[in-house]
């Protein structure tokens, strides 16, 4: 399989924009679309503000800024994609919408164009299935904020062959990541360890063990996490953390998995987290202040 050198980002919002910022830092051209027209005016910009925090710290000399910024493409219709070597698709976590894309992406692409997805949790072989070319269809799961975690989940489907995992390994040692490959089981591996520790948390919360404030000093400093479980669920986004589990619950069906009623009340009020500028804190002022 020849080397990936363009790629198409299907998603302007938080993953998206990331996975558009280090492919093109990368030295690949990419396409990055969505149907939200406003997150898609924004996605060039947010990704300039990113790329120039990396300039003041010295990770990156402004020619790269200049370079990166120039590879982006922003497009409104799927259709600018029908070049691309591999689209990547960075959409909200719920099957139904990323079938749907695909079920319009995949008569545009090339007949040898790869597809990743960047779910969380959603099986990869069930995915696969609802495109054309379940061989050339791979997870390629990358972490939050993506310009600087270096970690890559790639996880094949059934039917996923070997060049396309080798193609997408190599795509990520391209981009400065790190990759582990992962069985298609729910939630992989970061997120079967993880969420269900934030949705403990939340338990903890939910029951009167501890305040949103407790809970989140005591794992960081008891546990030397550098960031709280209900401060991590607001960077994540709670509706992505209920998603998450739901499949969990779902696809293992163990109770152990069960969300918290409490988040799903959070989710049901529109609390989503920093998006919403509240979660279990509230962002509205110049600190965060816990919600309960």
């Amino acid at each position: 399989m020849s080397e990936l050198r363009r790629i198409g980002v299907i998603g302007a919002g938080q993953m998206g924009r990331g996975i558009a910022h280090v492919c093109a830092l990368a030295g690949l051209d990419v396409t990055i679309t969505d149907s939200n027209a406003e997150a898609l005016a924004q996605a060039k910009g947010v990704i300039e503000a990113s790329l120039s925090r990396q300039v003041v710290r010295g990770r990156i000399h402004e020619d790269d800024k200049a370079a990166a910024l120039a590879r982006i493409d922003p497009a409104a219709d799927l259709a600018a994609l029908r070049d691309c070597d591999m689209a990547i698709e960075a959409a909200t976590e719920k099957e139904e919408v990323k079938r749907e894309i695909y079920g319009r992406l995949v008569p545009l692409l090339k007949p040898e164009a790869l597809i990743a997805t960047n779910t969380s949790s959603i099986s990869i072989t069930r995915l696969a299935a609802a495109t054309d070319r379940p061989g050339k269809f791979i997870g390629m799961h990358f972490m939050n904020p993506v310009p600087v975690m270096t970690l890559v989940e790639l996880i094949r489907g059934i039917a996923t062959d070997e060049a396309t995992f080798a193609a997408t390994r190599d795509l990520a040692l391209k981009l400065g990541k790190t990759p582990v490959a992962a069985e298609d089981f729910p939630a992989f591996i970061v997120n079967r360890i993880l969420l269900p520790m934030i949705n403990e948390a939340v338990y903890t919360l939910y029951e009167g063990v501890g305040t949103v404030e407790a809970i989140d000093t005591a794992m960081k400093l008891g546990a030397n996490h550098p960031m709280g479980p209900l401060e991590l669920a607001d960077f994540i986004g709670l509706d992505t953390c209920l998603s998450v589990m739901q499949v969990l619950y779902e696809g293992l069906a163990d109770s152990k998995y069960r969300p918290c009623p409490l988040l799903v009340k959070y989710v049901e009020a529109g609390w989503l987290g920093r998006k919403a500028e509240r979660g279990f804190y509230d962002y509205h002022g110049d600190r965060p202040v816990p919600t309960r």
